[in-house]
């Protein structure tokens, strides 16, 4: 499937839902791979944020996301009809902080949508494909997210009462979510009115863009639209908070009295577990060392090891001999931080961190000879280790390793010294091991 935009830019003007302010809302077209951005055309500067689960700063009956001093209210109809009709790269300007309510649904926005024109562009879809199933509780809500080749929802709606139970269980493509959801219609119980108001919610709230729920009675200025609107709205509203995961997903949903917190909730795991699989794939991505290299910069050497500051204990790797031996340097700075209080008035490098400078020298060994790729050296083990002269300030650390043993390309074995001007400070056997990495910073 092919990524989309508008042919064209399109816009509407209406009244907000919590803020009650007259808002301008303007789609227009962006290339591949550009995103959804939302641009605040009212504050200086345009800033503009790109919506993403970890900018959620409110879930009180709506989503509302923020960066820095911008803030976009109730962004969950918006992005509801952007992923339901498959829109991928669209800009969406905005005079105020909230886009304009409508009726109350998302049939207005698909529709400026068709105005504009969906469009194929010449890059490819990315998806995210659940590969296990996540779950969320809060309270007496649920959410579960199960592997599937396509966007599935099953809900159940229901209020405390029990009054308008609903069930509808639909498979979701840009004809269905045109005609069975979008035009769903957001309601609310007619108790909850008085407390949303003393909020500062719902001040541009009407009949108008709202149905209202007292008792058994359904107060609406035009009849239901369908039978089970209620839970078409709830499903309306997984569509877009989802959507803050950061890209289309392919999942079957299983929700159970749903609302914005746990739609957050689910979005947040989602998000986490998609990351999760962005790292594996730098991992495996990462440069392997080849065999044709004879030595490494410090940007091979974090390419290379996963470590960072202030545990990355190797500065350069001078050579390589041979397949199973390197000469290695680490430059010791006063500003190192162990320096602080080892020893206040006597600086020393601790033995330890000498002992760890040797491992990762080992360690660069053992992924040269097997390819780093996805993988990471764990120090295991030492023996064998003396130490003979401190290591201070303003000297260079020259680390000489050899690999004496491997098992299986999984686990090594390694002997390795540690001089300074020539003279040896510490030696020590190190054993490590090889493991899949979860992916590196």
């Amino acid at each position: 499937m092919k990524q989309r935009t508008l042919l064209r830019e399109v816009s509407l003007e209406g009244t907000a839902l919590h803020t009650g302010d007259d808002v301008t809302l303007t789609i227009k077209p962006a290339p591949a791979d550009h995103g959804i951005i939302f641009r605040r055309v009212d504050l200086h500067g345009s800033p503009e944020i790109r919506p993403h689960i970890s900018q959620v700063s409110d879930l009180v009956r709506s989503t509302t996301i923020t960066s820095g001093h911008a803030q976009i209210h109730t962004v969950e109809h918006v992005l509801s009809a952007l992923h339901g009709y498959s829109i991928d790269n669209v800009v969406v300007e905005m005079n105020a902080s909230e886009p304009p309510i409508m009726d109350g649904s998302a049939r207005p926005y698909v529709n400026l949508i068709l105005e504009g024109e969906p469009v194929e562009q010449d890059k490819e879809r990315e998806f995210f494909d659940l590969d296990e199933p996540i779950s969320v509780t809060r309270g007496n809500s649920s959410l579960i997210a199960l592997p599937s080749d396509q966007l599935k929802i099953s809900c159940t709606s229901a209020d405390d009462r029990g009054i308008h139970t609903q069930h509808l269980s639909i498979a979701l493509d840009p004809e269905t979510y045109a005609t069975q959801i979008a035009a769903a219609r957001t309601f609310t119980i007619y108790e909850d009115i008085e407390e949303l108001l003393k909020l500062g919610k719902i001040k541009g709230g009407s009949l108008d863009c709202a149905i209202v729920l007292k008792g058994d009675k359904i107060i609406s200025k035009e009849p239901l639209r369908f039978p089970d609107e209620f839970v078409r709205h709830k499903i309306l509203d997984i569509i877009g908070d989802i959507l803050l995961v950061g890209k289309p997903i392919r999942a079957h949903i299983v929700a159970v009295r749903p609302g914005h917190a746990i739609n957050a909730d689910l979005t947040k795991a989602l998000a986490e577990k998609l990351e999760r699989k962005g790292r594996r794939r730098k991992a495996r991505r990462s440069p392997a060392v080849l065999a044709t290299e004879t030595s490494l910069d410090i940007k091979r050497v974090l390419e290379t090891l996963p470590h960072r500051y202030p545990f990355l204990m190797i500065d350069k790797v001078v050579e390589f001999v041979g397949d199973d031996e390197l000469t290695a340097v680490k430059n010791v700075s006063f500003n190192e931080p162990y320096f602080i209080g080892h020893f206040p008035g006597e600086p020393v490098m601790p033995g330890v961190l000498q002992i760890e400078a040797m491992a990762q020298a080992a360690g660069i060994i053992m992924l040269r000879r097997v390819s780093n790729e996805g993988r990471t050296a764990f120090f295991m083990s030492c023996d064998k280790v003396k130490f003979r002269k401190a290591v201070r300030p303003g000297d260079q650390l020259v680390i000489r390793a050899k690999l004496t043993k491997s098992r299986g390309n999984k686990i090594g074995v390694a002997e390795a010294t540690c001089t300074v001007d020539g003279e040896v400070v510490s030696t020590g056997e190190l054993m490590f091991a090889l493991l899949e990495s979860e992916g590196r910073e």
